[in-house]
């Protein structure tokens, strides 16, 4: 045999893996000293590759064709006449065979695994209901939140060219003020479209329910009679439709809102109020203004449920002005602005441009104008930025825009509770597994034994943790259907579980895979690691190796409850402190009958009618209250004679009525209330302490203020109250007798809370047959301001009591096998004469340890997560982090560690003592 037919004969047999390690190295020798022989080599690799022959008679004829391609000089010979070894093609048919024969064994292999799986499964039915049982709640959870974050992180990506759709932000730092704010003036739009090439199109958006029509109204059809109410106006641009490019169901997006007094509803109010028709055309009324008639010029599909734009009514911009001038001033900002960017815009460098072309040559040059001194100093603190549509939702917590929007650090928390809980489950499965591990040593040592290689073990102990995992993500999808109406209630959503997108099995699947993989990896190599002649020799320790690891896991599942109890002890009493804050009036009984507007003249006469009841104390008219979804402004105010040489003080500017003060429970600190008999009251204001702390006034009562008109004197100084969230600081605000008729509040005073509602409908139905009451009492809509951080409390409660339970199942099982493991221990103990209180005492103590090892790590931890949430609320509105918290939260722990692990105790203490020591 000459040199390349045995080099042929040594890699076929590495090729059909019967090389011996002295071959390979043979091989490898000869290669190198004959470079030649790499070029013929590929002969045998093409021969191997080929799949169609079956005969040695074709082999051989395939084997002359391949070597055919070879030059000449490539061969040792140099010529290509050498004929196929006759012995090469029983290489390549054992390989075959054995092949097939392997996927057979492993078929059968797999068979086997699942059968030993499944037997396991019915041999230890508690271990095996907590493992699945805590795997099916943990999961459930995850894909809850899962499905919650995919809802928060999908809102405005349905526009078509979202990428490229910003909104106007504007940040003011100056002194101690940081805000940052999305209202423009009018003319903001038109400027940015003008002077900035990098901008395609812009648009404005105004929802200030301050102006008539944009908020809430009393809405009816041209011919109709009776009113209904409804939410959801605002004032557009026909450019922001086109921008977005909303879908029209009837009509021309190009000219939905082109004429002056026309509006574009959605197809859901189209179908309430002209059910199988076109509405295109038709007119409706606002508030019962004849002198007002919108005419529908298109109708739009909804809005999607993930958009910030939560909008039914649309009305026309076009034509309006709601003053003389407001539509070319640059000191009034009211309006939302929106930009689409040509493709390729550098956002960053736009921001840049816009914030010194925008402020240098309008903002400065308005503001000297009027005589400000202080317009370098002013605009100075203000910068401009664009914010993409796509992250308005949960990128908008600290910007004043008055919409109702998601927080990404609420996603990033769920996000991670998640996270710790399905860890806590599979730290149960890892527990669980290496604790029963001397249950499994011996039949690790007989199959080892027998000839099973720790390759097959690992594989074996892996199709069981993968067994569970899929029985657990089955019962996890069924727990998540049944759970998905009580967390659409808690978090406010209407998620569906996506059966119809081709993903999510798929990713069900993997999923399972993966939680199935990483629970199980390290119970499978750590089982399959024993030795078999120490097994069947009985010199293993049951757990002994992996006592350590266990506790460590232990101290991780308690390290993140006490965490998860102390951050929930934090929110419910930081929560419970707001709501039950003394906030400078009062909310309770105070009744907010809406839609008052519509009575036009007759306000006030329905007024002094309901004071005519009993149960009435007091009523007042106006629109502007210190709770959500009521009217608020911006204006600027100044000492008098100083417009010019101060800066402004930015503040509310509220119209009220003679007995809001009263109604409301308010404290006059300084002067007096108005005075409906003194016709100078009119031209008077009453302030709160915070504006005359601005304006720099210890004794403001007969100075006088401006606001960009004749100087009016103060009153009245009104003690501050909280008419914003609590989060924030205390705005200034001024208050004048003015007409705002759209809600009457009445303080009432009754336990017969019902029968006064009936008596007050039927005041109103005198006045207004026609028209539906509307009222809310004031204490929900002052609860309604933090809807947002009571509902993250209580999703946070939720899942904080489920991976606790989780924990407790973990510890519960844990507790069992280790009175299982101390049996005879504990039998002696008793023989010797130790009570059950010490038996209970003994196997408690190891728990308790872990427990107090937890609560070290988890305080500072919490600590500092639960400040750093405390950062949003005004430091006069918030709790501080007391020990208490602390101690309630490690007592909680300790009480639910002992009380999991005592009925394992007793059950082992109560034990007969014969029983266990039978065998000795």
């Amino acid at each position: 045999m000459d040199i390349e037919e045995h080099v042929w004969q040594l890699a076929t047999k590495k090729l059909a893996n019967e090389a011996s390690a002295a071959e390979l190295r043979e091989l490898d020798r000869l290669l190198m000293e004959n470079p030649k022989l790499k070029t013929s080599l590929m002969l045998i690799f093409d021969w191997w590759r080929d799949e169609k022959e079956d005969t040695t008679t074709n082999s051989s004829l395939l084997f002359e064709r391949i070597l055919q391609n070879i030059k000449p000089e490539d061969t040792m010979a140099g010529e290509n006449t050498r004929v196929m070894p006759p012995y090469l093609p029983a290489y390549k048919e054992r390989y075959k065979s054995n092949k097939r024969s392997s996927i057979l064994i492993n078929i059968g292999m797999i068979k086997n695994y699942l059968k030993v799986a499944l037997r396991q499964l019915q041999k230890q039915k508690m271990y095996a209901a907590i493992k699945i049982g805590g795997f099916a709640f943990s999961i459930a959870a995850c894909l809850l939140i899962a499905l919650y974050i995919r809802d928060e992180v999908s809102f405005d990506k349905n526009y078509p060219d979202a990428d490229r759709i910003y909104r106007v932000v504007g940040a003011y730092n100056i002194d101690a003020i940081h805000e940052k704010g999305t209202s423009w003036p009018a003319v903001m739009a038109k400027t940015l479209k003008n002077d900035f090439p990098e901008i395609e199109k812009s648009g404005r958006l105004m929802p200030n329910s301050l102006f008539w029509g944009a908020g809430s109204n009393e809405l009816k059809r041209a011919d109709g009679v009776e009113n209904t109410h409804e939410d959801g106006f605002a004032y557009a641009d026909q450019s922001l439709l086109e921008m977005l490019k909303v879908p029209m169901v009837y009509g021309d997006l190009a000219h939905a809102l082109t004429e002056p007094q026309t509006m574009v509803i959605s197809k859901s109010k189209a179908d309430k109020y002209f059910p199988g028709q076109n509405p295109v055309g038709k007119v409706m009324y606002l508030n019962n203004n004849k002198s007002r008639p919108y005419k529908i010029g298109a109708v739009m599909q909804d809005f999607p449920a993930t958009t910030h734009l939560h909008y039914n009514f649309l009305l026309t911009l076009t034509g309006i002005k709601f003053w003389d001038g407001e539509q070319e001033t640059w000191g009034a900002s009211n309006y939302d602005v929106y930009v689409l960017l040509k493709p390729g815009a550098d956002v960053n460098a736009l921001n840049k441009k816009i914030t010194d072309g925008i402020i240098q040559g309008y903002y400065i040059p308005d503001m000297r104008r009027g005589g400000d001194k202080n317009a370098d100093r002013i605009a100075g603190a203000l910068t401009m930025f664009l914010q993409n549509i796509k992250d308005i939702n949960l990128y908008s917590y600290d910007i004043r825009d008055g919409v109702s929007h998601g927080d990404i650090r609420f996603v990033w928390l769920f996000g991670a509770v998640a996270g710790f809980i399905l860890v806590i489950a599979c730290i149960n499965f890892i527990n669980l597994a290496t604790a029963k591990s001397a249950n499994r040593a011996k039949e690790v040592g007989l199959r080892k034994v027998v000839g099973s290689q720790r390759s097959g073990l690992i594989s074996q102990f892996l199709t069981e943790s993968l067994i569970y995992s899929f029985i657990s993500f089955i019962i996890a999808i069924i727990l998540a259907a049944l759970l998905m109406p009580y967390f659409n209630t808690l978090a406010a959503k209407t998620l569906t579980i996506p059966w119809q997108h081709w993903w999510f099995m798929p990713t069900i699947m993997a999923a399972a895979v993966v939680v199935g993989i990483l629970a199980g990896v390290y119970p499978a190599f750590y089982l399959s690691g024993f030795k078999p002649v120490e097994v069947l020799k009985g010199k293993l320790v049951a757990g002994s190796k992996s006592s350590f690891l266990r506790n460590g896991l232990v101290i991780f599942q308690f390290t993140t409850s006490i965490i998860l109890i102390i951050s929930t002890v934090v929110i419910y009493n930081q929560m419970h402190y707001i709501l039950n804050k003394k906030v400078g009036f009062e909310k309770d009984q105070v009744l907010m009958i809406q839609g008052t507007q519509t009575l036009e003249g007759e306000v006030q006469n329905f007024k002094n009618e309901l004071l005519k009841l009993s149960a009435v104390k007091s009523a007042t008219v106006s629109d502007f209250l210190p709770v959500s979804g009521t009217k608020r402004n911006g204006n600027e105010f100044h000492n008098e004679g100083k417009q010019k040489l101060e800066a402004g003080t930015g503040g509310q500017f509220w119209d009220v009525d003679a007995d809001y003060i009263k109604t409301l429970g308010m404290t006059i600190v300084a002067g007096r209330d108005f005075n409906p008999k003194l016709k100078t009251d009119s031209q008077a204001v009453i302030i709160n302490q915070t504006m005359a702390q601005k304006l720099g006034l210890r004794n403001p009562i007969g100075k006088k203020i401006s606001n960009y008109g004749a100087p009016v004197p103060i009153i009245g100084v009104v003690k501050d109250f909280n008419f914003e969230t609590l989060k924030g600081s205390l705005d200034p605000l001024v208050m004048h007798l003015g007409n705002s008729p759209s809600i009457v509040s009445v303080k009432i005073k009754t336990d017969d809370v019902k029968g006064t509602l009936a008596q007050i409908n039927a005041v109103w139905k005198s006045f207004s047959p026609n028209q539906p009451i509307r009222y809310s009492f004031m204490d929900e809509q002052f609860a309604n301001m933090y809807a947002d951080v009571q509902r993250m409390g209580r999703i946070f409660t939720s899942f904080t009591m489920l991976a606790i339970i989780i924990a407790c199942l973990g510890l519960f099982a844990l507790a069992a096998f280790m009175a299982e493991q101390r049996s005879r221990e504990i039998g002696i103990r008793k023989v010797l004469g130790a009570s059950i209180a010490n038996i209970t005492r003994l196997l408690s103590l190891d728990f308790v340890k872990l427990v107090f090892i937890a609560i070290l790590i988890a305080s500072p931890i919490s600590w500092w997560a639960m400040n750093k949430w405390l950062q949003d609320f005004n430091p006069s509105n918030r709790i501080s982090i007391s020990w208490w918290m602390f101690a309630l939260a490690g007592i909680m722990a300790i009480v639910i560690a002992i009380c999991t692990v005592s009925y394992q105790s007793i059950k082992a203490a109560l034990m007969n003592p014969v029983k266990s020591l039978k065998a000795e």
